[in-house]
């Protein structure tokens, strides 16, 4: 049994709709996510049944499980939609780890829903596995992300450009209530239905606000913080989402909807690989930007709720807003101290880190194997370029020594500046033994490097060589 809850349906009507998964004829496992299963108290052994292979293909529906489709809005690229919702995933319900925490478990791909629009409600393969891949590659780097379960082919072809077999992947997550899920409820004039919500997601997510005199501003408080922390740890290992819309920013804090995602080589604020981010509004350094935008739709959401007094509630959302480039620069700088094995906090360490950026940009060099080398990973060599640079950081460091001998600094270093990352080519590879050639082992072999990113792992560790910034990824949709 997969599903053993479905609290969504304590919430209103208006945001969800009830509906059961399209079955398919000839599903075949792709992936299990063993690790995971045994983390969420799943017995491992039977998600290779075909009586949980029917339920993850959504051709069986468990007797107890009540399935819906959630409503939302969103800012897609700046502009609102009032209605997207889950066009090709459906909530078949909950579980409670043994550690006590709720998660939802999902099927994304898994035919049309009351949202699909003009939509056909399947995925292709490709993309389910990259969710896949994305997700382990971040949760083994410590960053919260929503992780799969499992990916099954289909065994049916789904046209996008071209025909591609059919994928579904299982999404296990804190939560699937999303920044466009509380602009729903805003724009649904309801305000009895927005506090429901948020009442709900103060009862999962931050149930410390429950008995707070002011827990809905508190609320959009610990969201800011959240979110905040989250980008912030984006940025420090050259992850891109490229696509922040306001539907794919998750209230639990949680890296949700991994499309035209991808991971940075060259060090380049204005990295782009989404295919269909033409203006570069995703970039790699503008995702503290649009974050705070995306956050100023939240909180404008919320204003019915942050006071009795109309006058005075955009007056405190608009601080909210105002507050967060600090609040964003605190997370960020404190990452970057971290990786630099900087045990205390100088005033100059913010100019320290800007030259080393600049000088990473002008030397065109891949960010992941320059942390590496200054890391005294012997693998990796310090590049010519940053010789000055380093002298600099040795003089900053020498006063610590005290604290932590040069060794012990290096190895703190090498646990939190990874060896490892879902690097385009590695995912390309992966993606293509398995949709043209079924060849499933080079996935399960790059996510088992994934899984240990901090150690090196032969040809994983490899930067591509030449520019890959010609490289694009899509939605998949």
């Amino acid at each position: 049994m997969l599903i053993r809850s479905n609290s969504y349906l304590q919430l209103p009507l208006i945001f969800y709709e009830r509906v059961r998964p399209t079955p398919v004829h000839v599903p075949s496992i792709v992936a299990i996510n063993e690790p995971l299963a045994i983390s969420l108290g799943y017995d491992h052994t039977y998600l290779h049944s075909p009586e949980a292979l029917a339920i993850l293909s959504g051709s069986s529906v468990q007797p107890d499980s009540d399935p819906i489709a959630l409503a939302y809005s969103g800012h897609q690229f700046g502009h609102f939609v009032p209605l997207l919702g889950d066009g090709r995933a459906v909530l078949l319900g909950e579980i409670t780890t043994p550690a006590g925490v709720l998660h939802d478990v999902q099927l994304k791909g898994s035919g049309k829903t009351p949202f699909s629009r003009r939509g056909d409600g399947r995925a292709a393969l490709g993309p389910m596995m990259r969710e896949y891949i994305i997700g382990e590659a971040l949760h083994a780097l410590g960053i919260p992300a929503t992780r799969t379960l499992a990916v099954v082919a289909s065994g049916e072809t789904v046209l996008r450009e071209r025909p591609l077999p059919g994928g579904i992947q299982t999404r296990i997550a804190r939560s699937h209530i999303r920044i466009g899920t509380f602009e729903y409820a805003a724009a649904s004039g309801d305000t009895s239905a927005l506090k429901a919500l948020a009442d709900y997601v103060i009862k999962r997510h931050y149930p410390e606000l429950s008995d707070h005199d002011d827990a809905y501003y508190e609320l959009a408080r610990s969201v800011f913080a959240r979110q905040a922390k989250l980008v912030a740890q984006w940025m420090h290992v050259g992850f891109i989402h490229g696509v922040m819309n306001t539907d794919n920013i998750a209230i639990s804090g949680e890296s949700i909807d991994f499309g035209p995602c991808a991971f940075m080589n060259r060090y380049d604020p204005d990295t782009v690989f989404s295919s269909i981010d033409q203006h570069g509004r995703y970039a790699y350094g503008a995702q503290p930007g649009i974050l705070q935008w995306n956050l100023a739709c939240f909180v404008e959401a919320l204003v019915p709720l942050l006071g009795s007094d109309r006058d005075l509630a955009p007056s405190r959302a608009q601080e909210l807003v105002d507050s967060f480039p600090a609040l964003f620069s605190d997370y960020w700088l404190n990452g970057m101290r971290h990786k630099l094995g900087l045990i205390t906090s100088e005033p100059e360490d913010s100019a320290l880190i800007k030259e080393l950026l600049e000088a990473m940009y002008h030397a065109k060099l891949d960010y992941t194997t320059t942390f590496r080398a200054l890391s005294g990973d012997t693998t990796c060599t310090l590049p010519e370029a940053l010789h000055t640079w380093h002298a600099a950081w040795e003089t900053r460091i020498t006063p610590e020594r005290n604290i932590r001998a040069r060794e012990e600094t290096l190895r703190a270093m090498q646990q939190i500046n990874p060896a490892v990352i879902a690097r385009n080519y590695l995912v390309e590879e992966a993606l293509t033994a398995g949709v043209e050639h079924n060849d499933f082992s080079v996935l399960d072999n790059l996510v088992a490097a994934l899984r240990d990113p901090y150690s090196q792992h032969a040809r994983y560790s490899l930067a591509p060589q030449g520019d890959d910034r010609t490289y694009r990824t899509f939605c998949g949709t």
